[in-house]
């Protein structure tokens, strides 16, 4: 969606969000009522959405200026879809892969802000450690790989050296330590202090990979078994081998600690803003601009039903 009459996109994206999403010049945008499913969004939780989102940082002049219009009050479902009617235009776009062909349809991935457990002080062994921001952190150098820095600091703490990166604590399980990686952001109830959001800082410029896919590869698991907790399982009854599979994704992430804020929001994303449940979704910035407003045509994956509603770039 961008603004009507704005010459310059303040969102974009429609039909099935894809990691290489790209605008197709000569399409024509289209009103918003013409989006399919635009008449049954019930539109919950997007005063609130709206309200967190018009508090970023940094959105382009054209969303500002309709950050300062009134909104309807949540829950008022025929209201928000008069305002988006009137204030934006729908702007057609298609997925195409890595060989620039066009496709029909794309990929849509979900994320959750997982819980997690563990204490600031180390209090019991096998204990990961959370990594802040190395100081000289050279993004995409072929020695910091997932395997080096775990192996870095778990010599230099045995040394009784510093380790490579500051350590913000310690989680108890290494397998949810993984997939906070993988997350990008959670919650942390440490046993010797308040609890806390773990956010997304910063991370060492290698290519993610994904595991189960490693599994699948190695026959662990069938195509249709690499489910998140499929993986988690496989991990924890094959302790012998999970750093291995684990240590295949070169991808390692940073954290920094933030307060817990409203339990009731999610954790912060790239713009800056708690992310709303339903309703965030995670762009990237080379093909959508971050803070763009987008209309998703997908399908539940659990029940195979439309899946079609508002959302907000907001990571």
């Amino acid at each position: 969606l961008r603004a009507a009459g704005a010459s310059v996109a303040g969102a974009a994206l429609a039909a099935g969000c894809a990691p290489w999403t790209v605008p197709q010049p000569g399409r024509a945008p289209v009103v918003p009522t013409m989006l399919p499913g635009f008449e049954t969004d019930p539109m919950d939780g997007v005063a609130g959405a709206w309200a967190r989102h018009c508090g970023a940082r940094t959105l382009p002049a054209v969303m500002r200026a309709l950050c300062a219009r009134p909104t309807p009050a949540e829950g008022d479902a025929r209201g928000w879809r008069r305002w988006l009617d009137e204030a934006f235009e729908a702007v057609p776009m298609v997925a195409t892969g890595p060989d620039g062909a066009l496709r029909d349809t794309g990929l849509v991935t979900g994320y959750h802000e997982p819980l997690l457990s563990g204490s600031l002080a180390r209090d019991r062994p096998g204990q990961v450690a959370l990594l802040g921001v190395p100081q000289a952190l050279q993004p995409g150098d072929p020695r910091l790989t997932r395997a080096a820095i775990e192996t870095a600091v778990r010599e230099a703490i045995d040394a009784g050296k510093s380790p490579p990166a500051p350590i913000l604590g310690w989680l108890d399980d290494a397998v949810d330590a993984f997939f906070l990686h993988v997350q990008g952001s959670g919650r942390v109830v440490w046993r010797d202090g308040p609890p806390e959001r773990l956010g997304f800082a910063a991370h060492n410029g290698h290519a993610y990979r994904a595991i189960g896919r490693v599994l699948i590869e190695q026959g662990a698991l069938a195509p249709e078994q690499a489910t998140a907790p499929a993986i988690r399982a496989w991990l924890r009854h094959h302790p012998e081998a999970a750093d291995r599979v684990m240590h295949a994704n070169p991808r390692f992430v940073f954290f920094r600690r933030r307060p817990l804020g409203d339990p009731d929001t999610g954790p912060v994303g790239a713009l800056g803003v708690p992310l709303t449940a339903g309703r965030s979704v995670a762009t990237d910035p080379a093909f959508v601009p971050p803070g763009s407003l987008a209309w998703v045509d997908s399908r539940d994956p659990l029940d195979g039903r439309p899946w079609r509603r508002l959302v907000f770039g907001q990571d």
